[in-house]
């Protein structure tokens, strides 16, 4: 009669089996997998990387126009960047930093111009430095005095943003790896950016 009772008022100690256990842990594994696959998360980091490197040269060159219109002085252009013969690499960029040392806006830093003659002061606090700052993935700065014409350089690693290098109107742009010295996002004043 107790028997009867319990089925009658719906209660049971059923549970999940091992074999229903596994076979969700085994579906959310593959739903993970597939996740991960289509994301591609390795390739969303080099992506925000690279927008990273394009905002950061876009502040630089904001920062120089700013300098050049408020000025009192007429700044010095530098030819390259201040850096130690350890650290310069000339991958297609002579005279260039294979590694910031420097991030000084007073003309001493990667960028030979000096930002402090800014009306109302420097417009950074400090230049800004790749997110990877690497032998490949780095800033370079050539200038020329005697026009005031200036080009920032940054190597772009996102297959979705690498196009950026071929078409910014730049003389660096044949890029076959993307990884050669001839392959550079160039931003600048300099006509055709060929410095």
């Amino acid at each position: 009669m107790e028997n009867l009772n319990r089925k009658n008022t719906g209660i049971s100690k059923k549970g999940f089996t091992l074999i229903e256990l596994l076979i969700v842990i085994g579906i959310l594994a593959i739903l993970a997998t597939t996740v991960v696959l289509v994301l591609n998360p390795a390739q969303i980091l080099a992506e925000a990387r690279d927008t990273q490197r394009i905002s950061d040269l876009g502040s630089v060159q904001s920062a120089i126009g700013l300098m050049l219109a408020t000025a009192t002085n007429t700044p010095t252009f530098i030819l390259g960047p201040n850096c130690t013969v350890a650290n310069a690499v000339n991958l297609g960029l002579s005279g260039s930093c294979a590694t910031v040392t420097s991030r000084a806006v007073d003309g001493t830093g990667w960028v030979g111009i000096d930002l402090t003659g800014t009306a109302g002061g420097p417009p950074l606090a400090n230049l800004p430095a790749d997110p990877t700052n690497s032998i490949v993935y780095y800033y370079a700065y050539k200038g020329v005095d005697s026009n005031k014409t200036y080009e920032l350089n940054a190597r772009l690693e996102s297959k979705k943003l690498r196009v950026s290098m071929e078409n910014d109107g730049g003389d660096k742009n044949t890029c076959q790896t993307y990884l050669e010295a001839t392959c550079w996002y160039e931003i600048g004043t300099d006509p055709g950016l060929d410095l």
